[in-house]
Parts: C-alpha cells; structure tokens; sequence
C-alpha cells in the first residue's frame, strides 16, 4: 500500500470524551507509524495543551497547533517551522467586547505563554489552559500585548457557540478565521485569515512532497472542514458536529469514546 499522511484532530477526535487517549489508540497509532505511514496532529489547542499526547503517541513527525497558526517539530529546532500569526489589535479589540462576546475568557496564546482575562475565574478550569492555576503574572492587559499572538482563545457563555462566530465574523468584517473547538466546551478559537487545518496541511504535503489524493483526515468539528475538504479521503467522526458532515467522504463507525479513530485506521492498515 502507498503510505498515507494521516492527519488527526485531537478534541472530540482522537481524545474520549475525558481528554484522554485510550490505550488502544496509542497502540494503533504507533504501528501505523512503524507501517510508514506519516501521523500529523492538527489541532486548534495551543502547543503546551498538546505536547503530552504527541508524546503518548510517540510522535516525531510535525505537530500542527493553534489551528495552522504554528507548524513545528516539539523539542526540536526545525528549519522548516511556520509561525502565522495575527495583529495585536484584533486582540485589543477582543478585550474591549469581552462582556458583548459573553466571554468567561480571553486570551492571547503564544507559542510558549498566554495572557488571560481574569474576571470569570470560577467559569472554566485552568486545566483547559495546560496549567495548575491561573496566576497574576497571565492577567491579560493592553501594555502586556506587545506581540502579535499566534491565536486568540475564548470561552464564551452564549448559548449558541456558531452563531456567535458568525457575528464576530461580521463584526470583524470577516478578516479573521473563527473557528469552534470539538467537544462540549463553548470555546472560539480566531486565527489569522486564511490560517487553517489544510492550509498547514498542504504546507507538509509539499514539504513532505506528497499529494492531497494520499491524505487521510479525521475530525469532529467546524475548524475540521478545510481539513476534510483536502484529504483524498477525509472521516468525520460518529459524534461529528453536524456543520461538518457534508464534507466527510466518509462517517467513522464509533465515536471517539469508542476509539473510532483507531477502529478505521486498524481496518485499514492493520488487518
């Protein structure tokens, strides 16, 4: 069989519905790699919020992170790493609608550091943020932001995730990528514009030199569809969001609480 990319989203994807790989999946995905084939995490999670799975996994290939923002191999000095990040002021901008966004946060999330809103502590776990506790040094103020950050976070009280991006779209005259994180959570993650997935995506496929037709995508969400659209063959998950389905070739037979990743790529590859 021609070796594959495969690209995996980690949040309502390859993760169970408890943030954790299975057992399973960390097997699977690690004799895929020893078949040849090449894994790629793709995942709107900043890299802090990543780095362990891609460890679990026993990774080495390049990890993609805050949604195609950061394109980068952990630990390493990479020639070939891609940083895309977006102005400040839209950043400063966030600040000023936090309460018109509903927003239980904000925050400016770099490579290696973020900057936070701090006036809904009690409305979101700081494990969501990669770390213990939520300290003064991350309060997010306008003199702080003095670089352009890779993406900006937040978690929203709306009751409508979907909708509410569309209206920071509009409100930002679509000069952004919003996109929804998978899972139960009411997080936006914004990038700058025409930062996605695929675009990422096809940036490894050249450097790689291989074709969209040998991609294999799987996601469960809206900040999936790009991603999809390009694999030659690209799944949406069982528990897929419904924005996403008719951009899948194809529907995995379990949910990510039932390892439907590694199901499909066991049938796959290794059966």
């Amino acid at each position: 069989m021609k070796k594959k990319m495969i690209a995996l989203d980690l949040d309502g994807t390859l993760l169970n519905k408890n943030s954790q790989l299975s057992a399973f999946t960390i097997e699977t995905i690690r004799k895929v790699q020893e078949a040849g084939h090449t894994v790629i995490v793709a995942t709107g999670r900043p890299y802090r919020m990543a780095r362990h799975y891609y460890k679990e996994l026993g990774l080495t290939t390049p990890m993609i992170n805050f949604n195609g923002s950061l394109i980068h191999i952990p630990d390493q000095q990479w020639e070939w790493e891609q940083n895309i990040l977006i102005d400040k002021r839209y950043l400063i901008d966030f600040l000023k609608e936090e309460e018109q966004f509903q927003a239980d946060f904000i925050a400016g999330e770099y490579k290696n550091k973020f900057f936070i809103t701090q006036n809904y502590l009690d409305n979101f776990s700081p494990a969501l943020l990669g770390v213990e506790q939520i300290t003064p040094d991350t309060l997010i103020k306008p003199e702080r932001i003095t670089s352009d950050p890779h993406s900006i976070l937040m978690q929203t009280r709306a009751a409508d995730k979907y909708a509410l991006a569309d209206d920071i779209n509009r409100y930002f005259n679509d000069e952004l990528e919003i996109n929804t994180w998978g899972g139960p959570l009411n997080i936006l993650e914004t990038c700058a514009k025409g930062v996605t997935k695929a675009s990422a995506l096809t940036y490894l496929l050249d450097h790689y030199r291989m074709d969209a037709k040998d991609l294999i995508a799987f996601g469960d969400e809206h900040n999936d569809v790009q991603m999809l659209s390009l694999a030659g063959t690209g799944y949406a998950m069982k528990n897929a969001s419904d924005t996403l389905l008719p951009y899948a070739d194809c529907l995995t037979s379990y949910t990510n609480d039932e390892d439907g990743v590694a199901r499909e790529l066991q049938a796959l590859f290794l059966d």
